[in-house]
């Protein structure tokens, strides 16, 4: 059993992963200690882990489990199972490439642009052959509506909730479409300019806010794949051990 670790912000996932790479058991702790995941871990029968942390350093945490399986933080000089075209990885985030790698698990062959829907929105664009070649990065919904009531005197702090109308008839409807009808046409914009170039292009949305904006999007080969992250952690780990 292989085990993927995500330690995010607020929240830390965790993956298990069969010899088939299938996803077997996954887990979503808000807090924990080093002692509770060594215990579930051997508990599991993991034999490897694979750590990635966009909140906290992971030294001291490898350190830890690595007296009791071979460990791995992933940082940008890892071995990627992809081609990274990126000209500032030291500065890339983890999550992205991890995600990256996910798409290419899960589509293997295939054109795919990644959008991460979290507190920024994130596009990333893994070609058929394997090659990375980046992607862009946008206020997510929320960092939308909360930048428009943070920098004006007057304006409200909209909720996260989609009019019906394309067309605000309020401060608040006309906010909300502005953010959040606006970002979906933003993902919709970037499908269809990458789709000129990529063709066919598969879609592939995760992060916090990706079952919000899936409705409100128009484009063909669409997915939704929460576990993305989890999933490219473990294929970089079976990437580690078969170079």
């Amino acid at each position: 059993m292989y085990l993927a670790v995500d330690i995010g912000n607020t929240r830390t996932k965790l993956g298990l992963f069969d010899a088939a790479q299938k996803l077997v058991e996954h887990l979503v702790w808000e807090t924990w200690a080093n002692e509770q995941l060594l215990a579930w871990a051997l508990h599991a029968g993991v034999e490897k882990v694979i750590l990635s942390s966009v909140a906290q350093e992971t030294g001291e945490l490898q350190e830890y489990l690595g007296g009791y399986f071979p460990t791995h933080t992933l940082d940008h000089s890892t071995p990627l199972p992809f081609h990274n075209t990126y000209t500032t990885p030291k500065t890339q985030g983890k999550d992205r490439l991890a995600a990256v790698a996910g798409a290419q698990a899960l589509y293997p062959g295939r054109h795919c642009l990644v959008v991460d829907c979290g507190t920024c929105i994130k596009y990333e664009m893994l070609d058929a052959a394997g090659i990375y070649y980046g992607g862009n990065i946008a206020p997510g919904a929320m960092m939308r509506l909360q930048a428009m009531h943070h920098f004006t005197a007057r304006l409200p702090l909209a909720p996260m909730e989609v009019p019906e109308s394309e067309i605000g008839n309020s401060t608040s409807t006309a906010l909300q479409n502005g953010a959040l009808r606006g970002a979906s046409l933003e993902i919709e914009g970037f499908a269809q300019q990458f789709g000129q170039r990529f063709s066919p292009l598969y879609v592939i949305l995760s992060g916090g806010d990706a079952q919000f904006f899936k409705p409100l999007l128009s484009i063909e080969n669409l997915s939704l794949e929460p576990d993305l992250t989890l999933h490219g952690l473990n294929h970089i780990l079976n990437h580690l051990y078969q170079a």
